[in-house]
């Protein structure tokens, strides 16, 4: 067993779907958050700049001590999870390999993939499901309204529906047979994108491979945290408005404004 605490780190606060699928897969384990939200979005930045941040967000955490660190940022795991995994003394989960994984487990005929500029701009979800299975027919659309729109509370109605049908009609007309949220806001909007997308065609969502990845791998390695119902959740941020509490409870779907610390890299 080991103690010591799980690493997550995001370009912003959009992370915190990642923390919540931890949270249910890991209930004892304690967690160290880093949203970089001085800096978000990561998505319109160039390759170099993602790696930079996402190399001082990995050191962050690694001075924390933390047992492994998870990559929740799709834009940093396509962009920068090979620099952080070269300074990293502990395991590195992306939200790209368990995502393409699970992507390779099922009979699809084509996968569709939506996230920001950066991510889609990468090709990284792209070319490792080929790799696996090089017959595959991959759609990439990125979608760079959603982020702000569900950030303004914007996940239910007719704006984020009129955004959802003018990004993902395409994708409907290809008759996609899943989709790929490659983006960490977006299964804040999950019954929205179903709700336009139809039962026949099934979202796949990274957050959900990150956790059952990491739970895999912390029990074969008999790295599991011990029995703790009084597990401690830290969430540090690199900027701190009200504007970010209400964002990060909307993720979190609890309150924990006396939770968050502000910090410089």
């Amino acid at each position: 067993m080991n103690a010591r605490p799980i690493g997550v780190f995001d370009s912003g606060l959009g992370g915190l779907t990642v923390v919540n699928e931890i949270k249910k897969a890991l209930p004892y384990e304690d967690i160290i958050y880093l949203g970089d939200t001085a800096r978000v979005p990561y998505g319109t930045r160039s390759k170099e700049v993602v790696k930079k941040f996402s190399l001082e967000d990995a050191i962050f955490l690694i001075t924390r001590k933390v047992k492994c660190l998870v990559i929740a940022c799709n834009t940093s795991s396509a962009l920068g999870a090979s620099e952080v995994r070269k300074i990293s003394p502990v395991p590195v989960f992306d939200a790209i390999s368990p995502t393409v994984k699970k992507v390779a487990t099922l009979s699809l005929r084509k996968t569709g993939v939506i996230g920001t500029r950066g991510t889609i701009g990468s090709h990284a979800y792209r070319d490792a499901i080929k790799k696996l299975n090089a017959k595959s027919k991959i759609i990439e659309l990125a979608c760079p309204l959603l982020v702000p729109a569900i950030e303004e509370g914007e996940t239910s109605g007719q704006l984020i529906r009129a955004l959802i049908r003018k990004y993902l009609t395409p994708l409907k007309k290809e008759k996609i047979d899943s989709l790929i949220l490659a983006c960490t806001h977006y299964p804040i909007i999950k019954k929205e994108i179903k709700r336009f997308m139809g039962q026949g065609v099934a979202l796949i969502d990274p957050a959900e491979e990150i956790a059952a990845s990491l739970s895999l791998y912390l029990e074969e390695k008999n790295l599991l945290a011990p029995e703790n119902p009084k597990a401690k959740r830290i969430y540090f941020v690199t900027d701190l408005t009200s504007r970010f509490i209400g964002v990060a409870e909307m993720f979190l779907g609890e309150r924990i404004s006396g939770s968050i610390k502000k910090v410089s890299l």
